[in-house]
């Protein structure tokens, strides 16, 4: 990056670099002997320290190993801080509840989901706005695949701030605006954290379709031009119920109309616990029309697989 160029204000990529760099020369050499990893019993103590660390809370943008988080009301499967410029992914069953917390107020949560059992089925946000007759998102919008079922629910949201229309910034962009896009440059792409983490569930680049942000608000404006909302501060949540199995892939990075000069993004809090699907009996499956069948549709997929 040069001098010139805009200075990211929070983002720990750089930090990641050089937690995960390995020694590049062989042993034997003076610049490897330097190294505390330039041999096996120095390796060893070295990953051991670095467990010990983790345990200490020194790694706080790391997922929690078992997981455990207080104040939930069901079994904790999920506890992770992602980053400034991370990501996250994990599959979680049918009846799953997630919630996403803004903790510092520049959080930009972008999501997508794939059927854990079939993943070329998906999460379809052009269905999602379409079906429901709206495109902003507030608590009660079914998050749709392309097959017509509900991935998951919006049960709660402290937040109204979210976007449904220009997805996630690109690297071409990222480039441009600031001087770098890659995973593990500055300023990461969200695109680019979405291959990644696409990447640990066997699919890939082609596989990222457009996704859906938390916290960074979009509105139009009477004459039909995006107007940029920001945030609505720290500690607001979103909370989402798995449908069907999934795969969830997040990536936390600059929202792509963020106006700001500097690439900005702050911590998200990931938490995940045991809770159940949406049933006939709850108010939100007959809310509407479309929602219904897209419930039904749903239900007869488990129905099917039970």
């Amino acid at each position: 990056m040069s001098p010139d160029q805009p200075q990211p204000t929070a983002t720990t990529a750089g930090a990641r670099t050089q937690e995960t760099a390995a020694p590049t020369t062989g042993a034997g050499t003076q610049e490897a002997a330097a190294q505390p990893t330039a041999t096996t019993a120095g390796a060893r103590a070295h990953a051991r320290a670095q467990e010990a660390a983790a345990s200490n809370g020194g790694f706080p943008d790391r997922p929690t190993v078992p997981a455990a988080a207080a104040d939930v009301p069901g079994e904790v499967v999920w506890a992770e801080q992602v980053a400034p410029g991370g990501y996250a992914h994990r599959v979680l069953a049918a009846g799953t509840a997630i919630q996403l917390t803004d903790l510092e107020g520049d959080a930009c949560a972008s999501l997508l989901l794939y059927h854990a059992d079939m993943p070329w089925e998906r999460l379809n946000v052009a269905d999602t706005v379409k079906v429901q007759w709206q495109v902003y998102t507030a608590a009660g919008q079914l998050l749709l695949s392309d097959q017509a079922r509900v991935l998951a629910t919006v049960t709660g949201d402290t937040s109204g701030r979210h976007d449904t229309m220009y997805g996630t910034s690109a690297q071409a962009r990222n480039e441009q605006r600031y001087g770098d896009g890659s995973p593990e440059g500055p300023s990461p792409a969200g695109r680019e954290l979405f291959i990644l983490g696409a990447s640990k569930h066997g699919l890939g680049r082609r596989d990222v379709p457009p996704s859906i942000s938390f916290f960074q608000g979009v509105r139009i404006d009477a004459d039909g031009r995006p107007e940029w909302l920001g945030s609505a501060g720290p500690g607001a949540t979103v909370t989402l119920r798995t449908e069907l199995p999934v795969i969830v892939l997040v990536a936390n990075a600059a929202h792509p109309l963020d106006p700001r000069p500097a690439y900005t993004s702050s911590s998200l809090r990931i938490t995940a616990w045991r809770d159940r699907v949406t049933a006939p009996t709850d108010d939100l499956w007959n809310a509407t029309p479309e929602g219904r069948r897209a419930f039904e549709n749903t239900a007869d997929y488990r129905k099917g697989r039970a």
